[in-house]
C-alpha cells in the first residue's frame, strides 16, 4: 500500500490510500477544484478512484464528497446514519454510487481488507477506518475526544498512522474562543490533544519501524513544531524513544505528504 495525507486541518481533511489495483479516499473535506489540485501534486487522478470513505458529516470531511462522486462515478461509502446526516448538504448521488459501510465491519477490495470502527465525537455516527494488506496495515484515526481501549485494540501495531493532535492546551485555554467552544474541543467528544495523543500512541507502537503522522492540527491553537516537540517528549516520558524506530511526520492543510509506501 501507498497513502498520502492530501490535506488535513480544520479547513478540510482528506487521507489517500492505494494499492496497485485500487484507490481510495478517506474523506473529501475541500472543494472539487482543491481535491484535483492535491491529486495533481501527488500526480494521480480523482477519475481512478475506486470509493470515498466517509468518516463523518462534518463540512470539512464532507465538502467535495458530492462534486467528486458526480464528476467521476466515484462510489461513496458511510454508515447509515452519515448518509442520512450528510445528504443535505453534499447534494444528489446516485443511487448506484451509495453504498452503506457499516460501523465495526470490514470490506475487501482486492487484497486490502478496510476496518472501520468508531471514535468519540460530536457527530451523529463518526468511524474511521483501518487498511490491511498482507502484514502491512494503515491506521487513520482523527476527530476523536478520547481514544479508548477498544480503539487502541483496533489500531495497535500499525505500520503507518494519521493520528489526531488537534491542540495544545495551553493555547486552547488561552485563546479568543467562547468557553462553550474550548469545552467542545476539550470534551470527550471533541478532539485529543497533543499529549494525550502521544499517551494513545505510546500505548499501541510496536517495536518495529512505525511512522506516525500529526494531524488535524487545529489553526489557532497548536503549530506544527509544538506538536512534533510536544508529543515526542510524551512518547519519550512513555518509553518509547522518537527516531529509534517511531518516526514522526508534518501534515498540512494546504500541500499533500509525499506517496510513500506502508
Amino acid at each position: 500500500m501507498r497513502f498520502s495525507v492530501l490535506a488535513s486541518g480544520s479547513t478540510g481533511n482528506a487521507v489517500y490510500v492505494e494499492n496497485d489495483t485500487h484507490a481510495f479516499i478517506v474523506d473529501a473535506g475541500l472543494s472539487g477544484k482543491r481535491m484535483e489540485a492535491l491529486f495533481d501534486k501527488i500526480d494521480r487522478e480523482a477519475k481512478k478512484l475506486s470509493g470515498i470513505l466517509v468518516t463523518h458529516e462534518h463540512s470539512d470531511h464532507i465538502k467535495g464528497v458530492g462534486i467528486l462522486a458526480r464528476r467521476y462515478k466515484v462510489p461513496v461509502y458511510a454508515n447509515a446514519k452519515t448518509w442520512d446526516a450528510m445528504l443535505p448538504n453534499i447534494g444528489d448521488i446516485p443511487s448506484d454510487l451509495r453504498f452503506h459501510f457499516d460501523m465495526e465491519a470490514v470490506k475487501t477490495f482486492g487484497s486490502i481488507d478496510i476496518q472501520s470502527f468508531a471514535v468519540s465525537h460530536d457527530a451523529v455516527d463518526p468511524m474511521f477506518y483501518t487498511f490491511h494488506e498482507g502484514d502491512r496495515k494503515l491506521a487513520v484515526i482523527t476527530d476523536t475526544g478520547y481514544v479508548s481501549d477498544r480503539m487502541k485494540g483496533i489500531i495497535n501495531c500499525a505500520d503507518a498512522y494519521v493520528f489526531e493532535s488537534n491542540h495544545d492546551v495551553g493555547m486552547l485555554q488561552m485563546c479568543g474562543y467562547p468557553w462553550s467552544t474550548k469545552r467542545r474541543i476539550l470534551s470527550d467528544v471533541g478532539h485529543v490533544s497533543n499529549e494525550d495523543a502521544a499517551v494513545a500512541m505510546s500505548e499501541v507502537v510496536a517495536e518495529k519501524p512505525t511512522q506516525i503522522y500529526l494531524s488535524h492540527l487545529s489553526k489557532d491553537n497548536n503549530m506544527k513544531d509544538l506538536a512534533r516537540m510536544s508529543v515526542a517528549q510524551t512518547l519519550q516520558s512513555q518509553g518509547v524513544i522518537v527516531g529509534e524506530y517511531v518516526h514522526l511526520h508534518d501534515t498540512d492543510a494546504n500541500e499533500p505528504t509525499l506517496l510513500v509506501e506502508v
